[in-house]
């Protein structure tokens, strides 16, 4: 099936849309999280329709599960890194740094800041994204890009990274 033309895909959209939306805020217990999963099922439906019409319903029943899933994964993951950054915290207060300790972590990430300061928007966030625990495919979709580029992105902006300190220690 091609493209479905406007009237036909508002039909579908105004008739199944309720029911999607239901289902994925039993799944995900979100109400808005659902709503934008729901768009973007349909989304996939106007640009990916199934080739049998009659399957519509069964079709979205699949993408919709499937997109949902894959948005409960995410957040685990998500609430996974936040709780191990916490218990990495607690575990950083508890070790009773010394003020000596203290400073020169905090010289070293202001240093880094500036480092990182100097790079490009691009290779800051693609940096920032992953070192915070992002995996490639979640970097790909918040900077708009195909997931294979990420690894050639993190290793040249690691690079520039690399040639700013190294750069920085030699005028020092």
């Amino acid at each position: 099936m091609e493209h479905p033309d406007s009237d036909y895909f508002r039909h579908i959209f105004y008739k199944h849309y309720p029911s999607v939306r239901r289902k994925l805020i039993a799944l995900v217990r979100d109400e808005a999280a659902a709503e934008d999963l729901a768009q973007e099922v349909f989304l996939r439906l106007y640009r990916n329709p199934p080739d049998d019409p009659q399957l519509i319903g069964a079709w979205l029943h699949r993408v919709l599960t499937r997109i949902a899933y894959d948005h409960m994964s995410k957040r685990a993951r998500e609430r996974a890194l936040q709780e191990k950054q916490e218990l990495h915290l607690r575990v950083t207060e508890q070790e009773g740094k010394s003020n000596e300790e203290t400073v020169l972590e905090q010289f070293e990430q202001e240093e880094l800041r500036g480092w990182l300061d100097q790079l490009s928007e691009r290779d800051r966030q693609v940096l920032l994204l992953r070192f915070s625990g992002y995996s490639y495919a979640e970097i790909a979709e918040k900077l708009q890009i195909r997931a294979p580029l990420v690894g050639t992105l993190i290793h040249r902006a690691t690079a520039r990274l690399k040639r700013h300190a190294e750069l920085q220690a030699q005028v020092e």
